[in-house]
């Protein structure tokens, strides 16, 4: 995405710099993340749709999750980024689980631009942000914005099984470049941001495409 970048200190989003300062793990409780949505103008086409990364609520999962090989994760880590402003998390945008703030001069247009960005099957909601501090957990942002994918958008596609799955992102191309970038890029953040965790479907689609690419690479 050319307009989004990401250092240790700011983000620049739209146009507009954020500052922002490391504070500490956080996490979502109740949800999975799952590459359960379609992707029809980011990392596929519509006549050939990628898969995406979303956030769903775990009791919506668990009505789609016959083919989830990893069904009873419902944790999601990242880290949290601390400044001025309202929160917005953007968790499938730049990289695993980073929260930052918004300029509230600017935060309209933030929003205008974000809200065209996640068109494609995403709504934006509300909910609590945790994180533990000397083995004790606690709410650590009330109310942050996060785009969620609903089973009820019409780019949900749902469970899929882990080979068909990583088949799919492997061939898939559209207008931001190859879907198997995307997860690559993914699943290095994830390592970045929160070594302590394991992302089990994430890791285990990682591991898939990179065999695809071992195979494609032999035939050669």
């Amino acid at each position: 995405m050319s307009n989004l970048k990401v250092s240790d200190r700011s983000i620049w989003l739209n146009k507009h710099v954020v500052n922002m300062a490391f504070r500490s793990l956080w996490i979502l409780k109740g949800y999975v993340r799952r590459f359960a949505q379609e992707s029809h103008d980011h990392r596929g086409t519509p006549e050939n749709p990628g898969r995406v990364v979303t956030l769903i609520h775990k009791e919506d999962w668990d009505r789609f999750s016959r083919s989830d090989a990893f069904p009873d994760e419902d944790i999601v880590w990242g880290k949290i980024f601390l400044s001025d402003g309202g929160y917005f998390l953007a968790e499938h945008s730049i990289s695993t689980g980073i929260a930052y703030t918004i300029d509230p001069e600017y935060e309209a247009e933030v929003r205008d631009y974000l809200d065209y960005r996640e068109k494609d099957g995403y709504t934006m909601e509300t909910l609590d942000v945790y994180t533990i501090e000397d083995g004790i957990e606690r709410i650590a942002i009330q109310d942050a914005f996060c785009y969620v994918g609903r089973p009820d958008n019409p780019s949900f596609i749902g469970s899929e099984p882990l080979e068909e799955l990583a088949q799919r992102i492997w061939a898939s191309v559209g207008p931001s470049g190859q879907n198997k970038e995307y997860l690559y890029r993914l699943a290095e953040s994830v390592r970045q941001l929160a070594p302590a965790s394991y992302d089990s479907h994430l890791f285990a689609l990682e591991e898939r495409l990179r065999e695809l690419d071992r195979m494609a690479s032999d035939d050669c």
